[in-house]
């Protein structure tokens, strides 16, 4: 079992940015790729980023591209995700999610978070 925390949400201007943190613990949190998914209110959850168990290959969702990075302190069981040049459409609760695999799709992953909100203002 991983348990998964997240934090650094918020409410920002348009413009601005958030770095988003997913703490673990329980099993070895150096073995799992781990993705962000969002959900807004009346859309189906999507996918963020994810990054590998290494740290190595990462992924972005075309929305988020060019304005995010992923990255993981295995030292610290912590994975973020820095969301630059916010807009009103990144309003959403933001969730991490670890899995052994590496992908996309929701079910790529067994470990949720409770999510953290995410508010873009105009």
């Amino acid at each position: 079992q991983v348990q998964l925390v997240e934090s650094g949400g918020g409410l920002v201007q348009a413009g601005g940015s958030l770095r988003l943190s997913c703490g673990a613990s329980g099993h070895t949190f150096s073995n799992y790729a781990v993705g962000w998914f969002r959900q807004a209110p009346g859309k189906e959850r999507e996918f963020v980023a994810a990054i590998s168990w290494s740290g190595g290959p990462s992924y972005y969702a075309d929305s988020v591209k060019g304005r995010s990075t992923i990255y993981r302190d295995n030292d610290k069981n912590t994975v973020y995700l820095r969301l630059n040049s916010l807009k009103p459409e990144d309003t959403a609760v933001y969730y991490c999610a670890a899995g052994y695999g590496l992908g996309r799709a929701p079910g790529t992953y067994d470990y949720w978070g409770q999510g953290t909100q995410v508010t873009v203002s105009s």
